[in-house]
């Protein structure tokens, strides 16, 4: 084979190595982007499984929460706080926010259609809390108030350049994913949540408080909507009003994918819509990423209408 004929074949294998070398590196980029990203869905779903668990009701207005935490941990840097300061009281302040929802739309609703009473009421709450942000920060985006350095910097794994930002979101929420398992399955915190959630009437009759158990459930979905928030603030480097509405349908579909009311089932379903958003949008399906959840959730509902972890959640859980 002549030298010429022989060179171009070489370097056509070495460019063609190198593309799959490349290809390869971005998709395990894509697919760190997908965990961090469905994180914080599962986070939000999470928040949404607690209160459905607990009370049988969905809590509409718990996406606003998700939304308002970015602008609150904006506004608490812009008054001087270090930004670990400003998200833990931004945190405690959406905490305290759940119990103003629980007091509003969920306390004073009882009998058969209290549950589309309180939907309607948290629903009517989250458009009070939409337009109050938009009144006080304004319609467009709000840029954080820090250096861009923190969501840029990062360090090279072999050839994939991995963001110490999107690293640590990832393993602060296995973390917090993994306490929460344990709160809710070791503690007598834990204990009271699941028997509250398979029978409010005879948890009472065993001497627990089910209103304080039904105010601290609604206080610890709160700040796991703030914890979310936060996430996608850093991640993205600015907060928006329009966030709350979009992401918190998606948890909805999340919710029904790993079964309503499961725990389990909302943090698995988060993390499987985030790799699926990122494979889709690695492979030239980015107009797709944007419905696969629905897709998904349709997927899902025809094989097992009760979710990939069954029914029950925690109420199947108090029983065990």
């Amino acid at each position: 084979m002549p030298p010429t004929i022989q060179s171009l074949i070489n370097f056509w294998h070495l460019a063609a190595n190198r593309a799959h070398a490349a290809s390869y590196t971005v998709l395990l980029e894509q697919l760190l982007n997908g965990l961090v990203v469905g994180s914080m869905y599962a986070l939000i779903a999470l928040g949404f499984c607690l209160v459905f668990g607990v009370l049988n009701k969905l809590n509409f207005a718990h996406s606003e929460l998700f939304m308002l935490a970015g602008f609150l941990t904006i506004a608490l840097v812009g008054l001087g706080a270090p930004l670990i300061v400003a998200a833990l009281l931004t945190c405690v302040v959406t905490g305290l926010f759940g119990l103003v929802i629980e007091l509003i739309s969920f306390r004073k609703f009882k009998g058969k259609d209290a549950h589309v009473t309180a939907a309607l009421s948290s629903l009517a709450l989250g458009l009070v809390v939409i337009d109050a942000a938009q009144k006080i920060w304004g319609t467009e985006p709000l840029s954080v108030p820090w250096s861009t350095s923190l969501r840029t910097a990062s360090f090279m794994l072999g050839d994939i350049a991995v963001s110490w930002l999107k690293l640590g979101t990832l393993a602060f929420t296995l973390v917090l994913l993994a306490g929460l398992h344990q709160l809710i399955t070791r503690t007598q915190f834990g204990r009271n949540i699941r028997a509250t959630a398979d029978s409010p009437e005879a948890a009472q009759l065993l001497g627990i408080n089910v209103k304080r158990v039904n105010q601290y459930t609604f206080v610890l979905a709160s700040a796991l909507a703030a914890v979310a928030g936060i996430m996608l603030l850093l991640r993205t480097g600015y907060a928006t009003t329009e966030v709350g509405f979009s992401l918190g349908l998606k948890a909805l579909a999340i919710l029904a994918i790993g079964g309503m009311g499961e725990l389990k089932g909302a943090a698995a379903g988060g993390l499987m819509v985030g790799l699926l958003e990122a494979v889709a949008f690695h492979f030239g399906l980015g107009r797709l990423a944007d419905i696969s959840v629905w897709i998904l959730m349709i997927g899902v509902l025809l094989v097992r209408p009760a979710g990939l972890f069954g029914s029950g959640g925690l109420h199947k859980e108090a029983r065990a």
